[in-house]
């Protein structure tokens, strides 16, 4: 579940595998602006007026300006590359499911939990939500090699 308690990120760095646990969680809050859209669509030359051009956005099934799905993905990646399991994650694979758009403005909140434990191959499979408010714009799984005491 989401911890909708407090507004700060929380802390970066690394949880090694053999410090991870079923259940943890961490996540992160950030508003989707303007020029975050901006930025993503000159790093990923995904220009679909959707996301830039607000009378070609109205006259779609959104009614308006939205993120691009991938933006708010990559929400995700910042929780599990900073925080779950953070410094030193590769991420192997990632299934998303997009429920609701994102708009400018909208106060994402991005949110990995602890599904599964590979100890033997150093495999963790998280759950991944984004949310805004009461709303699920994102769901997931994804699979990732976890940084581990062992190999430093």
């Amino acid at each position: 579940m989401f911890d909708r308690t407090g507004t700060d990120n929380l802390p970066r760095g690394t949880i090694c595998i053999e410090d991870l646990e079923i259940g943890m969680s961490r996540h992160l809050r950030k508003q989707v602006t303007d020029r975050d859209i901006e930025l993503f669509a000159e790093v990923s030359t995904d220009r679909n007026p959707v996301h830039l051009d607000e009378s070609y956005a109205q006259d779609t099934i959104f009614a308006g300006r939205i993120a691009h799905g991938m933006l708010t993905a990559g929400l995700v990646s910042a929780v599990i590359g900073e925080q779950l399991p953070g410094h030193g994650t590769v991420y192997l694979g990632q299934s998303l499911r997009f429920m609701a758009p994102v708009r400018p403005g909208d106060v994402v909140l991005a949110e990995v939990t602890v599904t599964a434990i590979d100890h033997s191959r150093r495999r963790v499979t998280l759950e991944t939500r984004c949310a805004v408010g009461d709303t699920t714009v994102l769901k997931g799984e994804a699979l990732v090699l976890a940084p581990s005491r062992k190999f430093d």
